[in-house]
């Protein structure tokens, strides 16, 4: 990773989190992804498992975490387990950690080869009572590919079928939706970066340049100030494109007189941000445009009273609903007519305003969190994204920022980036 070294207590703590909310005699084993092959002989870049570099900063492949805090031995209470290096192949991919190099990263002293696991963790669980394991079970989830975590988890139940086998994700659920002062430190570093890319494009953007050129100016920024890159591929929408939530072709001209929404975010340390802002092609809204965005950004700082801990995902959104539909009254894009014949399934607003307004950020930039009808944990941290698309006008406005939610108010993490359409049309001139 390109980030400079992140505390090791921040993935200490993580585990003593996870550790606490464990059954007694429990094994928890957690492994990494898998590489994933492309066309020949070559392989997507890897990603790691999100919950495995939560309890280890490890960015490593074929790594896994065992935690087992009721061992009779101190010493395999923790254990990081890792690929031996074999200095051939290091030739070919690059270097490979040594324990001392993952033990600074991680915080965990007890480092065990790869090749070297299987007799030490049949003692291990042997003696445990309850084995925890992992699955992907992220809300979002969409993909059924048999990856490592499945495959792990029914090998483990054929050679150990009278254990009783516990679900990690519960916890990791549960813990990973909280962040903590160290984590939110990591985070901040990554709104940063996603602001020094916002002032350089919007000094960048003019008519007649393209969306791709906007991207590259975007991630050239994310890497000389050692982010990982982009959190997510970047949304570069102009005219009506930005109608299209996952627009990702970044190949049109920026016409004069038209708006660009782009969505992009740095990642750093492993921690995502999430930026949205929408700015006028050539510097300067129409009456039209401003009216909209400042409705847009009205919905924003209402989302942001009525977001806090406690409330549901399920109970903001019928709020925000009801906020949005009085601004499309004003728009003139709704009628009191158009509300009173709405069909309660799906609102009249849901036209103009079809996505929901926030999520988890974290690890992962849809991170894990309690479910849509459960309240929301104190120190969550959610985007708040409101917008409007309007597809007679051929516009699309979205405005994001992402807040650490606490007991004392929303800390917006992005507070230092313009957001007002005044703002905006200052920076870009």
């Amino acid at each position: 990773m390109k980030n400079l070294p992140l505390d090791p207590q921040l993935f200490t703590k993580n585990r003593q989190r996870f550790v606490a909310k464990m059954k007694p005699h429990s094994i928890a084993i957690v492994n990494s992804n898998d590489e994933l092959p492309t066309n020949g002989d070559a392989l997507f870049k890897f990603k790691q498992n999100s919950d495995l570099y939560w309890l280890t900063g490890i960015d490593q492949e074929d790594t896994m975490v065992v935690l087992y805090p009721d061992n009779p031995d101190p010493k395999y209470r923790e254990v990081l387990v890792l690929v031996r290096p074999n200095e051939l192949k290091e030739k070919w991919d690059g270097k490979r950690l040594r324990r001392e190099e993952a033990t600074a990263i991680s915080g965990m002293t007890t480092i065990v080869w790869l090749d070297a696991l299987d007799a030490l963790l049949q003692q291990w669980v042997h003696e445990a009572e309850n084995i925890y394991l992992n699955t992907n079970e992220n809300n979002r989830k969409s993909n059924y590919v048999p990856v490592r975590d499945y495959r792990y988890a029914a090998e483990m139940k054929e050679r150990y079928p009278l254990h009783n086998f516990l679900r990690a994700a519960t916890i990791f659920k549960e813990l990973r939706a909280v962040k903590s002062p160290e984590e939110i430190k990591v985070m901040q570093v990554a709104m940063d970066i996603t602001e020094k890319a916002f002032r350089r494009v919007c000094g960048f953007i003019k008519p007649g340049v393209y969306e791709h050129e906007i991207q590259a100016e975007i991630v050239h920024e994310f890497l000389r100030n050692r982010s990982a890159g982009e959190a997510y591929g970047s949304i570069i929408a102009s005219g009506d494109r930005a109608r299209t939530l996952h627009y990702v072709f970044n190949n049109a001209e920026c016409k004069d007189g038209e708006l660009i929404l782009m969505d992009f975010g740095a990642e750093y340390g492993g921690y995502n941000a999430d930026l949205t802002r929408t700015v006028p092609v050539n510097g300067k809204f129409t009456p039209r445009q401003r009216q909209v965005y400042d409705a847009c950004l009205h919905l924003h700082h209402y989302a942001v009273s009525i977001l806090r801990p406690g409330i549901t995902l399920a109970k903001y959104h019928e709020m925000m609903g009801e906020e949005a539909t009085k601004e499309f009254i004003k728009l003139g894009l709704l009628t009191e007519a158009d509300v009173k014949n709405q069909d309660p399934e799906v609102p009249a607003y849901r036209k103009y305003l079809y996505h929901g307004i926030s999520h988890h950020l974290g690890v992962d930039v849809h991170d894990l969190g309690p479910s849509f009808l459960q309240p929301i944990p104190e120190g969550a941290v959610l985007t708040i994204e409101p917008g409007i698309y309007i597809e007679q006008e051929q516009m699309g406005i979205r405005i994001e920022n992402n807040y650490w939610i606490t007991a004392n108010g929303n800390v917006d993490l992005m507070k230092n980036i313009p957001i007002t359409a005044d703002e905006i049309e200052a920076l870009m001139k």
